[in-house]
């Protein structure tokens, strides 16, 4: 019989819960897919991280790519966090829930010109400028909007971060940032440039890491710099030394806390007297949501045996492009089990929740939890298949509401129909 996994998706005499909310019961409401949200999950995130790093002066930015819902973001907002963008539409969601503009970075190699006049206008407390070329072009422009950007420039430390290479950022041959040995260059010409201060330094080595060790080697590698640069006459406000701090996954995982990450970074960042930033995103969410989706058939095929659901990788995308692993589990407590691929029922042989998985024996019409599926679940979510987006439902204590209503063929085409 299948065991509690966290403290937020809890078995209660049989049945799945999310906080004092029953699954199955919410099921029958709302229908299927939907991914659910426990709100005390995000809570108890912010204040490890708060008291985590109470002792020194930190911003803790949270990264709206790992899930941008509104509802989602006004929480971190009212916990007093910040926001960490990498988009345009990340700024407009952001500012939407209510982030005020000197607590915003915004990060990404690709920022085009009507995004940076749209952040330089919102007065974002800093760009992360990730080439000397993006230097040039947000002074350019901000120049011709007769303001000053706010900058710091993303270093690139050559740390490997030991974790999937399409989440691995700080190697040399990735896209991000400034090389560390180019980077002294890279500032000297920013603080010459008229229309742009030059505030902090930056660098995100990766994702989901749960070794805090390569931590410890990427902020040695950025305070030296800033030694450097302080040497040079060039004094910066505040180290933003990233998120990507890992979660549990598998059962048997046991993931790094804020804890262990302010003991590695704090005595290093410490002696420079920089107020530290940090940008983390999967480590505050991640845990506190579940796709739960149904069960439409069974299929044998000798030795092999299919699962096949209502939610498919349009919804929940990780599985099949980083061969992501996420547990799954049924919401009625089963006493057999089976080994089964869990499937959905998009046109790709990578439509896949989990292979060769043990779980409690299903038939059609039970209900799957997929956990650990808070972030980058629903923001990675597409219409591939002409399949509408999942509902999203957020719980606190016995109390839910439905923060994402779900799609329809209507939503889906209605901006195909206007031109037609």
């Amino acid at each position: 019989m299948e065991g509690n996994f966290n403290d937020y998706f809890v078995y209660k005499n049989g049945k799945l819960y999310c906080e004092d909310v029953n699954l199955e019961s919410l099921a029958l409401k709302v229908g299927t897919p939907f991914y659910v949200y426990s709100k005390k999950a995000i809570i108890d995130q912010i204040n490890n991280y708060k008291n985590a790093f109470k002792d020194y002066p930190t911003l803790i930015c949270y990264a709206l790519k790992a899930n941008s819902n509104l509802s989602i973001l006004r929480i971190f907002e009212e916990n007093g966090l910040g926001a960490d963008i990498v988009s345009g539409g990340e700024l407009y969601k952001a500012k939407k829930a209510g982030f005020p503009s000197n607590k915003i970075v915004y990060a990404g190699v690709g920022k085009t010109d009507a995004e940076i006049i749209y952040a330089i206008n919102e007065n974002i407390l800093s760009f992360n400028v990730e080439s000397l070329m993006e230097l040039e072009v947000i002074n350019e422009i901000a120049g011709k909007q007769h303001r000053k950007a706010n900058v710091s420039i993303r270093i690139n430390p050559d740390v490997d971060p030991k974790t999937h290479p399409y989440i691995s950022t700080g190697l040399k041959k990735s896209k991000f940032g400034i090389d560390i040995d180019q980077a002294l260059e890279a500032y000297k010409k920013a603080v010459k440039m008229e229309h742009l201060n030059v505030v902090g330094i930056h660098c995100h080595i990766g994702s989901q890491i749960m070794d805090v060790s390569v931590y410890k080697e990427a902020v040695e590698k950025t305070v030296d710099l800033v030694y450097k640069l302080k040497k040079e006459g060039i004094e910066l406000q505040f180290i933003d030394i990233g998120g990507g701090l890992g979660v549990k996954y598998y059962p048997e995982d046991n993931p790094p806390t804020p804890y262990d990450l302010a003991n590695t970074v704090l005595p290093i960042v410490r002696q420079t007297g920089l107020k530290l930033i940090l940008e983390p995103g999967r480590s505050l969410i991640a845990q506190a949501g579940a796709l739960i989706t149904k069960v439409i058939f069974v299929k044998d095929k000798k030795d092999k045996h299919f699962v096949i659901v209502d939610s498919g990788m349009n919804d929940l995308v990780r599985p099949a492009i980083y061969n992501a692993y996420h547990h799954i589990v049924t919401v009625e407590q089963k006493q057999e089990s089976m080994v089964a691929d869990i499937v959905g029922p998009v046109c790709e042989t990578g439509d896949f929740f989990g292979l060769d998985r043990k779980i409690g024996k299903v038939n059609r019409g039970d209900l799957i939890a997929i956990l650990t599926a808070g972030a980058y679940g629903s923001s990675m979510a597409s219409n591939y298949n002409v399949r509408p987006k999942a509902m999203e439902v957020l719980v606190d204590g016995n109390n839910y509401k439905i923060i994402k209503e779900r799609e329809d063929y209507h939503y889906i085409t209605k901006f195909e129909e206007e031109v037609l």
